[in-house]
């Protein structure tokens, strides 16, 4: 997987007009120069925006790809909740999972490390 490939074809179809008319009449050429797997390549063609979200396609190219194909605001915030229903959490990128909890659960964590050790 390359998100940065998957990314960088995403900024192109939502900025020039000529990589979108190659996207339309010369789209397997166009797509051969970029690094991407067949799931990414199955979300791009689809488009499945909530597997393209669950990749870690950033919102601000997401949004943009999305009303490049007519898809209203409430549809493309329900299609990023879907793939996280269908496909699992964020896999990459910024809005990818790490498992932190937050700077309370963490200072609780602390503190109870600390604790651990001066009662041993």
């Amino acid at each position: 997987m390359s998100l940065y490939h998957l990314q960088k074809i995403l900024y192109q179809l939502n900025r020039d007009p000529r990589t979108q008319a190659h996207f339309h009449t010369k789209r397997e050429e166009l797509l051969s120069e970029y690094d991407l797997s067949d799931e990414e390549l199955r979300a791009l063609l689809e488009p499945d925006i909530g597997l393209l979200y669950v990749l870690g396609v950033n919102g601000q190219i997401l949004m943009h790809f999305a009303a490049w194909h007519n898809m209203q605001w409430d549809e493309y915030l329900e299609a990023m909740r879907e793939g996280l229903r269908v496909h699992g959490p964020v896999r990459a990128g910024v809005y990818a999972e790490t498992g932190y909890q937050g700077v309370a659960a963490h200072d609780a964590e602390l503190r109870a490390r600390r604790a651990s050790r001066s009662e041993d």
